[in-house]
């Protein structure tokens, strides 16, 4: 969903104003099936309601969604048009408001999260939310308000009493729990889909993040030429091969051509990419190719060392041994004094 609203943001004929919180809903329909995960947009745009309808369909096909008559098949996107602020519509399939908004909690709570002042049938958004039974519909504390930025505050990673924060990959822990011969029910592991879900949020979250996020305009006018040095940066990240961590210290180094990066972005920078799946030789050359793009200095130079799990705790069990990476861009890598420079300055 947050994909769908990433789209939607990259549309050139439509602004998004306001993104509601995700809510986890109760399936409808005469058959059992899982949870459902929903959300409201509000939009600018000059496209009349059939136009905005048919930019949707489209999207839903770029995300997978195959079209049937049955109105509760199960499907992987579902976008709708709900309301269109002082529009009263009726034709070719598509009614404007939706006649359910007063009757479903998991359309009017999202629409009010984005337009509570919206009046449907002489009662605001906010008015209906509110006297309206929830009928399952929770919120869910994943926050997909800033599309960039994922979990990762310290003062939520615990696990709150009913507290959903991604449904489905929590059903997909619990899958991995019964797989393993666990009750996912006993105390102990009553809250860990959740805790997980969490974690791996927060470990991963580097895929919803941009350089331009992390750097944020911090670059600044110098005539400094001299070499900076970064060194001694911790970092955590996850091998792709077994999903299992590996951690040590990055050392980040570049010549200036008439540009500076702020200090604590070049510490982001590293973070970035070590919140993916990784292998240490591409994190590394991620690193350099970053911190040269941003900056077009006359070099840039990185090295990280680092423990890999995959070979301490498993497979070989070498507890001992660590891995040296290097990338050299610019002078650095044309110029043996350059590179020596580094070597010595970062310990080597």
């Amino acid at each position: 969903m947050a994909r769908a609203v990433r789209c939607l943001c990259a549309h050139p004929r439509i602004t998004v104003d306001a993104v509601s919180r995700f809510y986890q809903s109760e399936a409808v329909g005469p058959e059992p099936r899982p949870p459902f995960i929903n959300a409201a947009v509000r939009v600018r745009t000059g496209l009349e309601p059939p136009r905005i309808r048919e930019e949707l369909r489209s999207l839903e096909a770029d995300l997978g969604r195959v079209r049937t008559e049955d109105r509760y098949a199960p499907r992987t996107i579902d976008l709708d048009l709900a309301m269109v602020e002082g529009v009263t519509m009726a034709t070719d399939g598509l009614e404007i408001p939706d006649p359910e908004i007063p009757e479903r909690a998991y359309l009017v709570r999202p629409l009010a999260d984005v337009a509570p002042d919206w009046v449907y049938r002489g009662a605001t958004l906010a008015e209906i939310a509110e006297r309206l039974d929830d009928q399952g519909t929770r919120v869910m504390t994943k926050d997909i308000t800033s599309l960039t930025a994922r979990y990762a505050l310290e003062d939520g990673m615990e696990a709150m009493p009913d507290e959903v924060f991604d449904a489905e990959y929590e059903a997909h822990v619990r899958a991995m729990l019964l797989e393993l011969g666990e009750d996912p029910q006993r105390e102990g592991l009553v809250k860990t889909p959740l805790r997980v879900a969490k974690a791996m949020d927060f470990l991963t979250s580097g895929y919803t993040t941009t350089l331009d996020d992390v750097v944020n305009n911090a670059i600044f006018e110098s005539d400094t030429d001299e070499m900076v040095v970064v060194k001694d940066i911790e970092f955590y990240s996850l091998c792709e091969h077994h999903m299992l961590p590996f951690f040590g210290r990055s050392h980040v180094a570049y010549v200036p051509k008439g540009r500076i990066i702020g200090l604590s972005k070049i510490a982001r920078i590293v973070d970035l990419f070590s919140r993916r799946l990784q292998v240490q030789e591409r994190l590394t050359s991620q690193i350099a190719d970053a911190v040269d793009e941003v900056l077009s200095p006359h070099g840039v130079g990185v090295v990280m060392e680092a423990s890999h799990f995959c070979m301490m705790m498993r497979g070989v069990q070498k507890q001992g041994s660590s891995m040296v990476t290097s990338a050299m861009r610019g002078g650095f890598k044309s110029d043996p004094r350059t590179r020596a420079e580094f070597t010595e300055l970062i310990g080597g």
